[in-house]
């Protein structure tokens, strides 16, 4: 029988460990205890056999090695226990050179195939291009996995700060594209931290794939240590969830997990237990893929709702579109059909930018985050056209109104109360067929007069709130009036929550900018991680997003919560300018409990100085203090290749 080929490789200096002591090596893959004792080197597999502890970090006592985790013992040159026992340890090989102490392994043989390379082989057939997470000490084999799947240029792996970050991140990925991302924790804290992002998924329709570590099967159950019943954890958050076991059909539940994701529009959650993260893949498995999977989605809608639409349009003279973010992947026909009746199109703030405010019939964000001209075109109208929005109460479609409303799920029609026309069917397909269907009608008033009008006469109203001065701090005003010059019209931007964001959405004029924001969640501490998520997008070849700047804005409030991903950003280089409105409290709070007519409590904050944070980071600070040092705060900003952070000093009554 021929010998296994030996690999050497060089543990320590001649003279780096003293007589007496142990010290863990990695020696290629390969993690060993190196021990020196009674004038000898010997090297011992590095793990305990009953707890896998790390013996390299015990120590040589009475003669024997000791297992620092539960005082197991060891001889340590042959590895073998006291009193005759026969759960000894492994010893390599050990020479003795002039210029140091070497260790012989036998030569690595083929990596094993396993369920989780299956697994993440599958995730990337079907268009996972980017996971965000934490690697930890129960998804070890799952991240192996990952890891080699970006080694061969398939995805890429974006280690966070705080696993929430995670699923921010992929929410606002999913929200971007349409397609979704992966979000990666360990068992128990690491998983449920995920929690609040996948709810902001949820609740917004984003596809997200969150995949969890789990304790041993063999140990699930009686309470093992990080162990959360973690279907029970992710209860209506993931609307599909299932663990990955000994005898899944391993490919195909990232398949459905997959399929549910994209369909419903959700979170899909996968379940690793430790052991199982590392089984041998079955000879000869296939990788899943969406081929022969997925439907086309353009649903056509019946007939009768499509009659009863237009009859209503063809007796209305001033007719309103208004859309919201469902919507966002089908704004070309939408806008061709506002054209055609010489529509003002209104949005929800989700929706906020899906038509420029510049377009004739573009008339801003609707609600409590919008433009008196949006409201104004709503009350005036006799008709309106709903595209894929919620009727939440931030956004105020009155219903009052005769409403036609369209969207892919048949759930959200009427959902807060009956509309006239409720039309079941893909926004695009409707928005085309109603188009077609109105031919060359001529009913409809021409308001884009009527639309220049009202923007200049709220343009003139920001021109003076621009002009009002506070010795604290620069007013909202005339900081969005700066980024309305400043920003690139193809920039993707995540905003927070907050005044912050409320002066955003009433401020900031869209051009060709995509807006991302944590919508029906609301939360805060989003805009940050999003920008994150957002970046990864712009960085895949083929992407419609590729080599977009992509710009973050926040409170004091919103960035204390994730400040900590801005190492994130230096550590992989994101070119994301973070602009920061600093008024030391929780300004949307203060102003709410004044308005409830109760004391001002607990709102205020504890700050740094921003800036030099950014600095310490590794990252471009830039603190503002006054309205002369804004332009070219935001010019030096957006100029750097990298991670930049505007910090200005704001004035939490001026919004």
């Amino acid at each position: 029988m021929t010998e296994a080929k030996k690999v050497w490789y060089k543990a320590l200096e001649p003279d780096e460990l003293p007589e007496g002591r142990v010290k863990a090596v990695t020696c290629g893959l390969a993690t060993v205890c190196m021990t020196h004792y009674e004038g000898q080197y010997a090297a011992l597999d590095n793990a305990c056999p009953h707890q896998r502890g790390p013996l390299g970090e015990g120590s040589i006592e009475k003669g024997f090695l000791r297992c620092p985790w539960h005082g197991w013992d060891f001889h340590p040159l042959t590895g073998k226990p006291p009193g005759g026992y026969d759960d000894g340890i492994a010893v390599y090989s050990v020479e003795s050179r002039e210029d140091g102490i070497y260790v012989a392994f036998e030569e690595p043989v083929a990596e094993t195939r396993t369920v989780s390379d299956l697994m993440t082989e599958t995730m990337t057939r079907w268009g996972v291009r980017s996971v965000f997470g934490i690697v930890g000490h129960s998804n070890l084999g799952l991240a192996e996995a990952i890891r080699r799947q970006e080694e061969a240029g398939a995805l890429r792996y974006f280690g966070v700060r705080h696993e929430g970050a995670a699923s921010f991140a992929a929410s606002a990925y999913g929200k971007l594209t349409g397609r979704p991302a992966a979000c990666f924790a360990i068992a128990g804290p690491g998983a449920t931290n995920l929690l609040t992002g996948l709810w902001d998924a949820n609740v917004d329709r984003a596809p997200v794939l969150a995949l969890t570590g789990q304790v041993d099967t063999q140990v699930l159950g009686p309470g093992a240590f990080q162990e959360v019943d973690l279907q029970a954890a992710f209860g209506k958050v993931a609307q599909w969830s299932q663990p990955v076991l000994h005898g899944s059909r391993h490919a195909e539940l990232v398949n459905l997990a997959l399929k549910s994701a994209i369909l419903n529009r959700g979170v899909s959650h996968l379940i690793f237990p430790d052991e199982v993260q590392v089984l041998p893949a079955p000879e000869g498995a296939e990788a899943g893929s969406p081929e022969g999977r997925m439907t086309a989605r353009e649903i056509t809608p019946p007939p009768e709702s499509l009659d009863a639409a237009l009859a209503l349009l063809r007796g209305s003279k001033r007719p309103v579109i208004i859309v919201g973010h469902g919507a966002r992947f089908q704004m070309g026909p939408v806008i061709e059909l506002a054209e055609t009746m010489n529509a003002p199109v209104l949005t929800t703030f989700k929706g906020k930018g899906l038509i420029p405010d510049s377009h004739p019939l573009g008339c801003g964000v609707l609600g409590r985050s919008g433009t008196p001209i949006a409201s104004w075109f709503m009350n005036e109208s006799d008709v309106l056209v709903v595209f894929g929005a919620s009727f939440s109460n931030h956004t105020g479609i009155t219903p009052k109104k005769p409403t036609i409303q369209v969207d892919l799920d048949p759930m959200i029609l009427g959902k807060f109360h009956s509309v006239e026309v409720p039309v079941w069917g893909e926004i695009g397909v409707t928005a085309s067929l109603l188009r077609d269907g109105l031919g060359d009608e001529t009913g409809f008033m021409d308001r884009r007069n009527e639309v220049a009008e009202r923007w200049a006469i709220w343009r003139e109203e920001k021109k003076r709130r621009e002009a009002d001065t506070s010795d604290v701090g620069l007013g909202s005003a005339v900081v969005f009036a700066a980024l309305n010059h400043h920003v690139p019209e193809n920039a993707i931007i995540a905003v927070d929550v907050g005044n912050n964001t409320y002066s955003f959405g009433r401020y900031f004029e869209c051009q060709n900018q995509a807006v991302l924001m944590s919508g029906y969640l609301g939360s805060i501490g989003f805009a940050l991680p999003a920008a994150i998520g957002a970046w990864a997008a712009t960085q895949e070849d083929g992407s419609p997003f590729h080599g977009r700047p992509v710009i973050s804005i926040s409170g004091d409030g919103g960035f204390g919560q994730y400040m900590a991903e801005l190492t994130t950003a230096v550590k992989y280089d994101m070119n994301i300018t973070h602009v920061l409105l600093n008024n030391n409290e929780l300004g949307k709070i203060s102003k709410e409990q004044r308005a409830g007519e109760w004391k001002v409590w607990e709102t205020s904050l504890v700050n740094p100085n921003f800036a030099e944070y950014a600095k310490l980071c590794g990252a471009k600070g830039i603190r503002v203090e006054s309205p002369d040092m804004l332009d070219k705060a935001l010019q030096d900003a957006l100029a750097h290749e990298g991670p930049a952070l505007v910090e200005i000093v704001t004035d939490a009554l001026l919004i």
